[in-house]
Order: structure tokens, then C-alpha cells, then sequence
């Protein structure tokens, strides 16, 4: 999937915006970069089959197909959290990185750096985009599950929206972290075959225990892993699974030192 470059636009928007509001504080900038970013990735065509499609006919095929039968109650029951999970590396890893990667090729990173809206600006900008476009995600996603049947258990809506916060951390600097250290095209290739891989054995929609056992240590491990066990933990028990916490912070925390290091602005 090629994507193109999420921010190009804002280079003649943004900046003279920062600049004409210069009584306007950091945060005021901020959102208005996360709200024009959240747009370019919704009015993407590309970006909006990786973000609603995809998901979406992945839930309907986990509910068809008797793929999960032996890991719960129910098949849209497993299956709901986990296709949650995928929608957030979908628009935090995979989306994000590729619209960063190419951002970066035409100097977009660079001109929008050097405006009021600053490096530490522009970088939370793109995790409010990231949220953004994520609740679009639960509603859309969230709706259809419900319509096939799911029904959560409200006392996990809490600890899955902690989660769910938590694991677009880790994946946005994950993706940031490529971004900004490979080339687009690179990027563009490690984005995707890592949400392939992921997706089908990372431990996101077939928990871990349900893999074989010589990989169930590794994959356990993973940042898809930890979301998806955890939201099955906290949608299907209504409790908060305090090791894919942890698991999910220490991904942000090191993908986010390791971006914050390497990362190239041009």
C-alpha cells in the first residue's frame, strides 16, 4: 500500500496559521495540527481502507469463518478486541510511519519544524491525529461488532481505553522510530510486512496462548501481543491486565528514546 505524504498540505497552511496567531499558545497549535493531520488521513483513500476497511472485513471474516472457536465464549467476543487492537497499529504504526516517512522525503518535517509549532509541536500533533482517528475507529468498529453481537463488559471500558491509549503510544513512536530512520520506500515496505506479520502471528487477533508453544514466549513479549491479550482481558473479564500494561509502557518508552536519538528531519 503506497500512502502519501499526510502533512505536505499543512507546509502552506499550518505555518501561517502558527505564525498569524502568534498570541495562541503551544496547545491551540497543536490541536490545530492534530485536527488537519486527522483529516488528510480520513480524506485518504488508501489510508481510510488500512484505518475502516480492512478492519472491517477482518472482523467479518473472524466471525464467519470458525478460526476462533477454541479461544472463547464467542467468536465476535475474541474477536472484537482484537481487531481493536489491529486498528491501532493500522493508524499509530503503520499509517502514522508512512505519512511521516514521506513528510520527511519532501521536507515537510523540516519547514514545519522550524515554524511556531516546533519539533516537541509537530510530533504531539501527530499522536492527537493518532487519537483522533482511532475513535473514529471504535465507533465505526466498535458499532459493527455490536450489530454482530458483541457486548463488552462495561466495567473493562476503562481499562481498555487505558489500554487502547497506552498501545497508540507505543505504536506511534514504533512508527516514528522507522520513519525517521529509513527511507520512505523502506518505510513503506517494513510498515506493511510488519502489520502482516503481526497481525496473523503477533499475537493481536489469536491470543498468545493460542500459538504454538515454542513462539508463545517471544510472541507474549510483543507490543501487539500485550494490546490484544489486554483488551480481551479488560472487554471480556472487565479487569486490567497489569503485564500488558507494563509491556506496552516499556515499547513506548524505548521506541520513544530510540526516536527521539535517531530520528532524521531530513
Amino acid at each position: 500500500m503506497r500512502a502519501t505524504s499526510g502533512t505536505q498540505g499543512a507546509a502552506a497552511t499550518s505555518p501561517s496559521r502558527a505564525t498569524s496567531g502568534s498570541a495562541a499558545g503551544l496547545p491551540a497549535r497543536i490541536l490545530r495540527q492534530g485536527a488537519y493531520e486527522s483529516l488528510a488521513m480520513l480524506r485518504n483513500g488508501e489510508q481510510l481502507v488500512l484505518a475502516i476497511v480492512l478492519p472491517l472485513l477482518a472482523l467479518a471474516a473472524l466471525v464467519i469463518t470458525p478460526l476462533l472457536d477454541a479461544h472463547g465464549p464467542s467468536r465476535i467476543d475474541i474477536a472484537a478486541p482484537g481487531v481493536l487492537a489491529l486498528c491501532t497499529m493500522s493508524t499509530a504504526f503503520t499509517g502514522q510511519g508512512i505519512a511521516t516517512g514521506f513528510d520527511r522525503r519532501y521536507g515537510v518535517l523540516r519547514f514545519l519544524s522550524t515554524t511556531p509549532l516546533g519539533r516537541s509541536g509537530l510530533i504531539l500533533g501527530k499522536a492527537v491525529a493518532v487519537v483522533a482517528v482511532l475513535a473514529v475507529q471504535l465507533v465505526v468498529i466498535g458499532g459493527a461488532a455490536v450489530l454482530l453481537g458483541w457486548s463488552p463488559r462495561p466495567e473493562g471500558i476503562l481499562p481498555a481505553a487505558l489500554l487502547l491509549l497506552v498501545g497508540s503510544a507505543a505504536f506511534t513512536a514504533l512508527g516514528l522510530l522507522v520513519a525517521g530512520t529509513l527511507r520512505p520506500e523502506a518505510t513503506l515496505a517494513v510498515t506493511n510486512l510488519v502489520w502482516i506479520l503481526l497481525a496473523a502471528a503477533g499475537g493481536i487477533i489469536i491470543p498468545a496462548s493460542g500459538l504454538p508453544t515454542a513462539v508463545e514466549p517471544l510472541v507474549s513479549v510483543l507490543p501487539s501481543a500485550a494490546l490484544g491479550d489486554g483488551l480481551r482481558s479488560a472487554l471480556l473479564d472487565g479487569v486490567l491486565d497489569p503485564i500488558a500494561c507494563l509491556v506496552l509502557l516499556a515499547w513506548a518508552s524505548l521506541a520513544s528514546l530510540a526516536a527521539i536519538r535517531w530520528f532524521k528531519w531530513s
